[in-house]
């Protein structure tokens, strides 16, 4: 925001806000510290577009690299391409200067660590642990780990197991409009924690989980990456406000496809977890939670020139 007001490209200004998290190594959703894929390597993804010039750029299972939007922009600016992925996406940064390093924190290893070892059933051997553990251990999951990391405290501990059974969807979507009408939008993510190596979800996929048309506004999403793909749920969110809808119906409708794919079966939809933001071209804006908040609100962030503050999503189906 301090960028838009100081005259800035919406894109440049949006970028920088993700680099925050992005570099941020005590965040485990995206970038540096970002947790990993199953053989213990982060792979992130990431997309921009530019509302001024109607151009976008996006790189996938970029290794190395802790600013993936940085380098989506690369792509945008410097080549023909819209994505660049893989191996071929960190040799391009490394190309503009960009230096390969390793991406996983000590508390990032700890989880993926830990997640192996939950691979563990009471039957079976696990590979992770030694013999001893094997033969003796209980099925008692803290218990189990303290014996395996006698360093690590229980609060660190009790995080990692839960990040290794509930695996997490960590991904910031960025939209930005300035005074001139000028739009912007970028989306950056760690992807899903323990996926198979090269999986890419939705967030560097341009009409998924960024769309934009700053004659309409821009849209983007979290969460499951799949089942957004499944409805093209950013260029559907666009589409909906392109024909009348208000932000906050443009993005339920997107989450009752969501549903809708599922019969709207609320035992299967329990399971899944997904969000969409809006914000049309006259400043309106809205997002959508597939479920409400168990105690508290789902809620996402705004900024329109003031302080920045959390408001409530609308939601479709209600825990609890």
């Amino acid at each position: 925001m301090e960028m838009l007001q100081q005259g800035a490209d919406t894109l440049d200004a949006v970028i920088a806000g993700v680099n925050i998290v992005e570099l941020d190594p005590n965040d485990t959703s995206v970038g540096y510290g970002g947790l990993p894929n199953e053989d213990g390597v982060p792979e992130l993804d990431s997309c921009v577009t530019h509302g001024p010039t109607r151009r976008c750029g996006a790189v996938g299972a970029i290794r190395g690299i802790k600013t993936p939007s940085k380098i989506a922009k690369l792509v945008m600016d410097h080549t023909t391409h819209v994505m660049i992925v893989g191996e071929g996406a960190t040799r391009f940064a490394k190309a503009y200067g960009y230096k390969e390093e390793d991406l996983l924190t000590e508390k990032s290893r700890l989880a993926w660590l830990v997640w192996k070892q939950s691979l563990r059933s009471p039957s079976a051997f696990n590979n992770w642990i030694s013999m001893d553990q094997n033969l003796t251990a209980e099925n008692v999951p803290l218990k189990r780990l303290k014996e395996a990391f006698p360093d690590v405290d229980e609060n660190t501990l009790a995080w990692a197991w839960d990040k290794a059974i509930h695996p997490t969807y960590g991904t910031i979507n960025c939209l930005s409009l300035n005074e001139k009408g000028e739009m912007s939008g970028v989306t950056t993510t760690s992807g899903l924690a323990w996926k198979i190596p090269g999986r890419v979800g939705d967030s560097p996929i341009i009409g998924a989980g960024l769309f934009l048309d700053q004659d309409v506004g821009g849209a983007g999403s979290t969460g499951v990456g799949e089942e957004n793909i499944r409805i093209a749920g950013g260029h559907t969110v666009v589409e909906n406000m392109r024909h009348g809808m208000h932000p906050k119906d443009a993005v339920m409708d997107a989450l009752k496809r969501v549903s809708r794919n599922y019969n709207d079966d609320k035992s299967k939809l329990a399971k899944l977890d997904i969000q969409f933001y809006a914000l049309r071209k006259d400043g309106e804006h809205a997002a959508g939670s597939l479920w409400s908040g168990a105690k508290t609100p789902v809620q996402y962030s705004v900024n329109d020139g003031g302080d920045s503050r959390h408001e409530p999503c609308v939601f479709l189906y209600r825990r609890g």
